[in-house]
């Protein structure tokens, strides 16, 4: 009995992609002889001729390196029908909307209706296509760039030389060289860019009407990656009786800023308290030229324990202040991106008039603390290179 063998099956062809320029040549070809001559003519179908001509408008409006316009039918409708709406009732109630706040809400839709997502990934290039198609852009407000100082290198290159000769001199440890700031926070955290259709003349944010109420945090990292905890200082003349949560010092000061007796608090329970810092082990901290940094108390203080201070120029702290240059920006974005999940989802109050209170005090300690504990150690020890404090001395990380 001969032996059968199956039959040798031919891979499938592959399908061939053609550019809109190619396609136009074949639609003018078609429209001066006929269809199947131009099939014949480019070696094409006279199905593919038929639809060229029929989207030739669109095929003039698109690059001419293009293959296809995919903005215009989405693979999945009713997810983007879903996600449109949340980002039109959003921006109807003045709330920020971001990409990621898109793309995780279309992730959580497709999971919960596998029916209608077969196959979504909440990728970047569908955000990009879902906002051609629904007409949504990224409105940003601007904001006025610091006045860097014209003798700037020579600046730059004085505050180096004295950190390189502090360290060659004392041989500081890495978990020794920290690095501090203040920066004030709002109770209303409004970000600078929502998603909103094209055209719109006026941009409106929904808030809880306390933009101009303010507190200061006060954030310091070393240059091992270690992140110190926040201390937060809100505007009274007593502390509030609320249970704050761990992983903070709170402060009050009348006008909720840092001042002389602010800087003791933090050295004495922020600084002093760090891993090292009980034993006094000598120790360098970069900070910038506040008037409180400088008073000859503060230098008392930070003599006995064993603290040396590298004081940043004015006007160089966007250059050279590691919280400045690599963490505020991440840092306040964060505390944003929990501020607006807040207004959406988050437990509020009201006054007898219908008015909403901003977030209560602890809940704003829990968004700091959140924010920063989100900050990687990898991103504080580069910002520390970045701003030449922590580079290797041998000169191998000058780059």
């Amino acid at each position: 009995m001969a032996n059968r063998q199956d039959p040798i099956l031919a891979p499938p062809a592959r399908r061939k992609k053609y550019e809109a320029s190619f396609k136009l040549k074949v639609v003018n070809f078609a429209m001066e002889h006929n269809n199947c001559a131009a099939a014949r003519q480019y070696g094409v179908t006279e199905k593919m001729v038929r639809d060229w001509k029929a989207n030739e408008k669109a095929l003039r409006s698109m690059p001419r390196g293009k293959c296809a316009l995919r903005r215009g039918t989405p693979h999945w409708p009713e997810l983007e029908k879903h996600v449109a709406d949340m980002v039109n009732e959003h921006r109807q109630s003045g709330y920020i909307v971001t990409r990621n706040q898109i793309r995780l809400f279309a992730l959580q839709w497709a999971k919960s209706n596998p029916d209608h997502s077969n196959r979504f990934k909440a990728t970047v290039s569908w955000c990009t296509r879902f906002f051609e198609r629904h007409n949504l852009v990224l409105r940003q407000k601007t904001k006025i760039a610091q006045k860097l100082p014209a003798d700037l290198e020579a600046k730059v290159n004085s505050f180096h030389r004295y950190v390189i000769q502090q360290r060659n001199k004392h041989d500081y440890a890495l978990s020794s060289i920290g690095n501090m700031d203040e920066t004030p926070m709002n109770f209303d955290m409004v970000g600078n860019r929502t998603v909103h259709p094209k055209g719109a003349k006026t941009i409106l944010i929904k808030t809880t009407g306390h933009e101009k109420s303010s507190f200061t945090v006060v954030l310091a990292c070393t240059a091992d990656g270690a992140k110190l905890r926040p201390m937060i200082i809100f505007k009274g003349k007593t502390m509030p009786k609320l249970k704050f949560p761990v992983g903070c010092f709170v402060h009050v000061h009348e006008k909720g800023w840092m001042d002389e007796e602010g800087v003791k608090l933090w050295l004495d329970n922020v600084w002093s308290r760090r891993p090292g810092g009980l034993i006094h082990k000598r120790s360098l901290l970069v900070w910038d030229m506040f008037r409180a940094h400088l008073t000859p108390s503060t230098k008392q203080r930070l003599a006995r324990i064993n603290t040396d201070a590298a004081v940043i120029p004015a006007g160089l702290t966007s250059l050279v202040q590691p919280l400045d240059v690599c963490l505020n920006k991440p840092f306040k974005d964060r505390i944003r991106e929990q501020w607006n999940e807040w207004m959406v989802s988050g437990e509020k109050s009201f006054t007898k008039g219908g008015n909403m209170r901003a977030p209560q005090l602890d809940v704003l300690c829990k968004f700091v603390i959140k924010a920063w504990n989100d900050i990687d150690a990898e991103t504080v020890i580069k910002s520390f290179k970045k701003c030449g404090i922590s580079n290797s001395l041998d000169g191998v990380e000058d780059d």
